[in-house]
C-alpha cells in the first residue's frame, strides 16, 4: 500500500467503513479525492469515480489521484452531482458526505436516473438530515444504519441506505423519527444529546421571537413547538440517565 501524502478526517474515515470490501462508488463532490485514495489504497479490489464540480478541486484530485498510483482505480471527472456518473461505469455504491441535506436531496433527485445499478448510499449531512431521511424514505431507500459522531467541535450525522433491509419506521413516530433519526433515536450516545439540547435552546429562542412578531405564523410556530417536545422528550431521557450514573 503505497503511504497516503494525507490525512483523512475521522468523520471521512467512518464514511468510508461503511463501503463493503471490493467496492465501486462514486464519490460526489470528491474534496481532492481524499475518501477515494484512501479507501483504493486500503482495498486493492476497490475503484471509484471521484466527482468534482469545480475546475481547482477537479484538478487536485486527479494530482493527487496520479501521486498515489491510483490512475487506473479512480476515475477523476468534472461535472454536477451525478451526471459525472455513466452507464457502463456500473456504480454501486453513491457517497455524498460534507453537503446540506438540502443539497444532497437535489443531487439524489436531479441524478435519480443514475441509481439504477446503486444498492448502498452512504450520505453525511452537514444539516437538515430530516430533508434526506424523508427523500430515501419517499424513493424506496431503506435507512439501515446511522452514526452520530463529533470532530473538531462539530456534529455529524452519517446514513446509510439499502436497497433492502427493514424499514425503521413506526407510522405514529415517523414525524419524530424523520428528525432525530431512527437508529439514533434508539441508540441514544452522549454526542445525540449534545446535539439536540443545542438544537433545543436554539428552537426556543426562535418560538419566542417568532411569537412577539407583529403578525405571526401560527401555523409555523405550533409545527417549531411539536419539534421542540419531541426533543425535550430525548432530553429528558439524559437526565434520568445522568441521575442514575450519579446515584
Amino acid at each position: 500500500m503505497k503511504q497516503l501524502n494525507f490525512k483523512l478526517s475521522k468523520r471521512l474515515i467512518d464514511v468510508a467503513n461503511f463501503l463493503p470490501t471490493g467496492a465501486t462508488f462514486a464519490d460526489i463532490g470528491s474534496d481532492h479525492a481524499y475518501l477515494p485514495c484512501y479507501v483504493c489504497s486500503h482495498d486493492p479490489t476497490a475503484t471509484a469515480i471521484a466527482g468534482e464540480v469545480n475546475q481547482g478541486p477537479f484538478d487536485s484530485a486527479q494530482a493527487n489521484v496520479r501521486l498515489h498510483g491510483l490512475a487506473g482505480r479512480i476515475t477523476v471527472r468534472l461535472g454536477d452531482g451525478l451526471d459525472v456518473v455513466r452507464e457502463a461505469d456500473d456504480i454501486q455504491q453513491v457517497v455524498i458526505a460534507g453537503m446540506g441535506g438540502g443539497l444532497i436531496k437535489q443531487i439524489l433527485s436531479d441524478g435519480k436516473d443514475k441509481l439504477d445499478t446503486v444498492n448502498r448510499m452512504i450520505l453525511q449531512p452537514n444539516v437538515d438530515a430530516r430533508k434526506v431521511r424523508i427523500w430515501l424514505h419517499q424513493e424506496g431507500f431503506l435507512l439501515t444504519e446511522e452514526r452520530i459522531m463529533e470532530e473538531n467541535g462539530h456534529i455529524y450525522e452519517i446514513l446509510v441506505a439499502d436497497r433492502e433491509g427493514s424499514d425503521p419506521y413506526k407510522d405514529e413516530i415517523m414525524d419524530k423519527q424523520f428528525l432525530l433519526g431512527p437508529y439514533l433515536l434508539k441508540d441514544k450516545s452522549p454526542v445525540f444529546y449534545k446535539k439536540w439540547r443545542k438544537e433545543a435552546d436554539k428552537l426556543s429562542l426562535i418560538i419566542t421571537q417568532m411569537e412577539q412578531a407583529n403578525n405571526p405564523d401560527l401555523k409555523r410556530i405550533n409545527q417549531f413547538k411539536r419539534e421542540l417536545i419531541w426533543m425535550e422528550e430525548e432530553l429528558v431521557h439524559e437526565q434520568k440517565n445522568h441521575s442514575k450514573n450519579n446515584f
